[in-house]
């Protein structure tokens, strides 16, 4: 769209036009809920996600400036209400005891506990599980750094709208990027 276009359309969303709000849900659903999906969260957390996400951007949208484009500000709302759900989520999950995590994957002898033997580089990239194995990995990454790289590595978002997005500098970005990229090797 270009940017006579975007004005048009924010001014239209923002005198509450219905076929302006059609088309731009119609539009993002499916990358927020993409992304959503992509930071870990699960289909049902996703779906919840995505509405929240509907939901901030219809409260918001009348003060909505227009310095970025709409689809950054959906991700940016989407940033922040993922990082709402996952302190949510947190306060609710009980912590583990690292000491009783680490003794689980041995035996009394200090031998691995077969479920737990690290698996062969060759039958990792044949195993049908590597999605998900890749999935857990992106879990385990920082917010910032997952959203991140997530939004650049899989949503093939450009610096500027990651950035802007995020409220991170494109300095900043590259560092996030940098650290995702090593804590998944």
């Amino acid at each position: 769209m270009t940017t006579a276009q975007e004005i048009e359309l924010i001014n239209k969303l923002k005198a509450r036009d219905h076929s302006a709000f059609e088309h731009v849900v119609r539009s993002h659903t499916k990358h927020i809920f993409r992304a959503s999906l992509g930071l870990g969260f699960s289909e049902e957390e996703a779906d919840d996600l995505t509405q929240s996400v509907w939901d901030a951007f219809f409260k918001a949208v009348e003060n909505f400036s227009g310095n970025s484009s709409i689809r950054t500000f959906l991700f940016g709302i989407l940033y922040n209400k993922a990082h709402e759900l996952r302190r949510q989520k947190s306060r609710l999950e009980p912590k583990e005891d690292i000491d009783a995590v680490v003794d689980s994957y041995f035996d009394s002898s200090g031998k691995w506990i077969m479920a737990h033997v690290p698996v062969q580089p060759d039958r990792f990239f044949e195993s049908c599980e590597t999605l998900d194995i890749i999935s857990k990995c992106l879990e385990l990454l920082p917010l910032k750094q997952r959203m991140a790289f997530l939004l650049k590595e899989v949503e093939e978002e450009v610096t500027e709208t990651i950035c802007n997005a995020m409220s991170v500098s494109a300095s900043n970005l590259g560092v996030l990027l940098f650290r995702a990229r090593n804590q998944l090797r």
